[in-house]
């Protein structure tokens, strides 16, 4: 048997014509030309992405921000580019409103939350790290509900810290503003 030619099992590299080709309500991130599948998030997750974006928009009103906080869906675009990256982080922050259209975020968000579930931790902890570090976010947190953790990346200091649920973490875009990471429980 002769050898394998490895050069010829290339995997698709999908675009952003493929999202864009996705049937309405079918949600994808894409990352290196490689579309991951989102599933709809649960009960839990939502919760907790309700609870942070309430807080964050209270503090940027209570404050008269110029920043603007966006929960998913909400598309960004970490380079215009490159057509091989599309991602709806669960709540992005936005200090440039210049990078905001109807259609989303076109470049860095300076902060980026992800609530991780089960199906997508390896891209939350691992391709999304890189990516939101590579393009120049300034903070990322990753809301572990199942570890009960939270993992804050400050990029611009180059700095990571963790925090265990039901402690206050400080936020690295605002001088005092902090906020208590936990499980929402409602009746």
């Amino acid at each position: 048997m002769g050898a394998v030619n490895i050069n010829t099992f290339h995997e698709k590299k999908y675009t952003l014509k493929d999202i864009d080709a996705l049937p309405d309500g079918q949600r994808a991130e894409l990352i290196d030309g490689q579309i991951y599948y989102m599933e709809p998030p649960g009960l839990a997750h939502q919760r907790i992405v309700s609870y942070l974006h309430s807080k964050i928009y209270s503090y940027i009103e209570r404050n008269a921000g110029s920043c603007e906080v966006l929960p998913a869906p909400f598309a960004v675009f970490l380079n215009d580019e490159d057509d091989t990256i599309y991602l709806e982080p669960d709540i992005s922050v936005v200090c440039d409103r210049g990078k905001l259209d109807e259609k989303g975020c076109h470049g860095a968000p300076d902060w980026v939350i992800e609530v991780v579930s089960a199906s997508s931790r390896p891209r939350d902890y691992i391709r999304k790290m890189v990516k939101y570090n590579m393009a120049g976010v300034r903070e990322y947190w990753i809301v572990d509900p199942e570890k009960e953790i939270t993992t804050v990346y400050q990029f611009d200091k180059e700095t990571m810290e963790q925090y265990a649920f039901g402690n206050e973490v400080p936020v690295g875009i605002y001088e005092h503003f902090s906020i208590k990471v936990e499980h929402v429980y409602r009746i």
